[in-house]
């Protein structure tokens, strides 16, 4: 059963996690010569980028007040969410290594927006007529835009796991969907459903929704640019009219379960877990039910309805783009799977992966040949399979061949220019990639200082476009991780939908006590296997320097050895010390057993 093989997986968890697996005491040293390669100058040039274009991108587009200086309104299509999106990937990059003032300026980004759209009210909108945040958080949205809005809270632990404002909010938040805050009523913990597609501080709507809910007061839209092509405030309407059907539970709440993971990693304890995978655990049962796929519509009582294909942003959702009258399919029930990481860090249990591997492969055999091509489905109705797309269906391949580094995910997760470097076969990569992501952010720079845009000229989603934060190649190249870009329309847009960082490895500089590498230094992973990763690690600069290196985000991976200029030393931990002679540099060899830790943003000093 599954509940067994999690108990025996949470014994295992907190065996690794007892004080007995603290790191070793003596720093590993580094002292051989290594020429500085040009991958380490481009990574420290582009850590070092940052500092400015993020200064100059706060002091156009944020206030005194740290508010983001905009027309603002609610709404879906545009909202507080994008207002809180500005920063995104800037604590992030601080967690990598970048200066000190991207974090501070993200928190008090942060901040600013609270009191800015706690205290902006609705006229006609019924939910946000007190304001469009409660207790500082939305008071009622669907969790594709509750979780976008989060991108930046949600790693914020990364680099300030001591902040008691960080850990008071990620409880607080957490708890409108654990069922403990009895005020919200957004959780059922008997049937193990949150009750409706919107929900929120105020609690769920039980209702069907209207087009202005979701669209937001009227207003004269025609001085502004519209990010998703409409040209009117009635075609914001329009563009609802199909979004009624939201009294029912859906895949796409599990996203508010990173708010869980978070807050039993920040030490708000166990019942937070539990509830993760209580409520992660009644998705599976239901898709185990539903013949290995998830239902997109669950009733009160915890089944799949009738037409359990229905719902907004369910397996049939179609509705009609208002400027092209053409359907476009808005099944969102992959973004769901954010929910199953969140599990298996929390228990090391594959599983949670292995039925994503199930439902592609479902929908897989439905495929068909079309003019000489092969087409597979992503939407299922009351006529069974549509939505025909050339190529095989590979939602989420990528990412769970990435976590399970199972042979048998790797033809599904397809072809991609880092997986080639890590397999071998594209040695130029890590160049290409570190100035793609300067030229990226260069860019982006220069198309800020060409905005002449006023803040009533903008609505909050304009600034995202001129964001400069570029971390996907730091994410990759040094800590082997995943930068997972939302939405589809912007893939070069900084992660999105509240996905924490997913990496085999993160550094610490102890010198500073702060997350992120040393000063001068720089890392390559070269690969990554099942059980083994190798890692080049240099010091650029000529002082020497210390640097803690870290199995996983979470610490969730544990290091049993690590190998160096053909020495193995032991480990058996969450992290090792490594000292840097200036100038020094070596090929490493980590032994690594994952997701063997139970998750935590603590440092390692701490």
């Amino acid at each position: 059963m599954k509940m067994d093989r999690r108990q025996l997986l949470a014994g295992a968890a907190a065996l690794a996690a007892s004080p007995a697996m603290a790191a070793t005491a003596a720093p590993l040293r580094i002292t051989s010569p290594m020429a500085v390669p040009r991958w380490a100058r481009l990574q420290r040039q582009l850590l070092a980028a940052h500092t400015q274009a993020c200064k100059d991108f706060y002091a156009t587009y944020v206030d005194a007040q740290d508010h983001l200086k905009c027309f603002e309104r609610w709404g879906a299509n545009d909202g507080p969410d994008d207002a809180a999106e500005a920063t995104n990937d800037w604590v992030l990059l601080h967690a990598l290594g970048a200066d000190d003032s991207l974090l501070t300026m993200a928190q008090k980004f942060w901040e600013g927006h609270l009191r800015q759209y706690t205290g902006i009210q609705t006229r006609e909108v019924p939910i946000a007529r007190q304001g469009m945040y409660y207790r500082e958080f939305p008071v009622q949205m669907d969790w594709q835009h509750n979780s976008e809005g989060l991108s930046t809270f949600n790693v914020m632990g990364l680099s300030a796991p001591r902040d008691p404002r960080l850990l008071l909010r990620t409880r607080r938040f957490a708890d409108f969907y654990t069922g403990a805050d009895k005020t919200v009523g957004n959780y059922d913990p008997q049937h193990r459903v949150i009750r409706s597609i919107l929900n929120g501080s105020r609690g769920p709507m039980l209702r069907k929704a209207t087009p202005l809910d979701w669209a937001g007061d009227p207003f004269d839209a025609g001085r502004f640019h519209l990010e998703h092509g409409e040209d009117s405030y009635e075609q914001f309407l329009r563009h609802y009219d199909e979004y009624d059907d939201v009294a029912w539970d859906t895949p796409l709440n599990l996203q508010s379960t990173t708010l869980g993971l978070n807050a039993y990693a920040l030490g708000a304890g166990e019942r937070f877990r539990r509830w993760v995978l209580d409520y992660t655990d009644a998705w599976m049962e239901r898709a185990k039910a539903n013949g290995g796929i998830f239902p997109s519509k669950v009733g009160h009582d915890g089944k799949a309805a009738a037409d359990w294909w229905g719902g907004t942003y369910g397996w049939n959702f179609a509705p009609m783009v208002p400027q092209t009258g053409v359907r476009e399919g808005r099944n969102r029930v992959p973004r769901a799977i954010t929910a199953f990481f969140n599990a298996l860090l929390l228990t090391g249990d594959r599983e949670y992966l292995h039925v994503w591997r199930r439902q592609n492969a479902i929908i897989n055999v439905q495929a068909r040949m079309v003019d000489g091509r092969m087409q597979t489905p992503t939407l299922f109705g009351p006529e069974g399979w549509h939505g025909w797309k050339a190529g095989p269906y590979r939602q989420g391949a990528f990412e769970i061949w990435y976590a399970t580094q199972d042979p048998q995910d790797r033809a599904a997760a397809g072809s991609d220019p880092w997986i080639s470097f890590l397999e071998g076969a594209n040695p130029a990569y890590p160049e290409a990639a570190l100035e793609a992501d300067l030229a990226r952010l260069s860019k982006r720079d220069a198309a800020r200082r060409a905005d002449h845009t006023t803040p009533d000229s903008r609505l909050a989603d304009w600034t995202l476009d001129f964001n400069p934060a570029s971390a996907k190649a730091l994410v990759q190249l040094t800590t082997g991780g995943l930068h997972i870009a939302r939405p589809t329309w912007n893939a070069d847009s900084p992660p999105q939908g509240g996905v924490t960082l997913h990496c085999r490895l993160r550094y610490f500089d102890p010198a500073r006590r702060r997350a992120g590498l040393p000063t001068d230094v720089a890392a390559l992973v070269h690969s990554l296997g099942d059980t083994q990763t190798q890692l080049s690690l240099v010091n650029t600069g000529d002082k020497p320097r210390r640097v803690i290196v870290q199995g996983g985000a979470y610490g969730e991976h544990r290091i049993e050895s690590v190998e160096i200029e053909g020495r193995k030393h032991p480990v058996g931990a969450r992290h090792f010390t490594l000292d840097l002679a200036p100038g020094a540099g070596a090929r490493l060899v980590l032994g690594m057993k994952r997701y063997a830790n139970r998750p935590s943003l603590a440092f390692p000093w701490t």
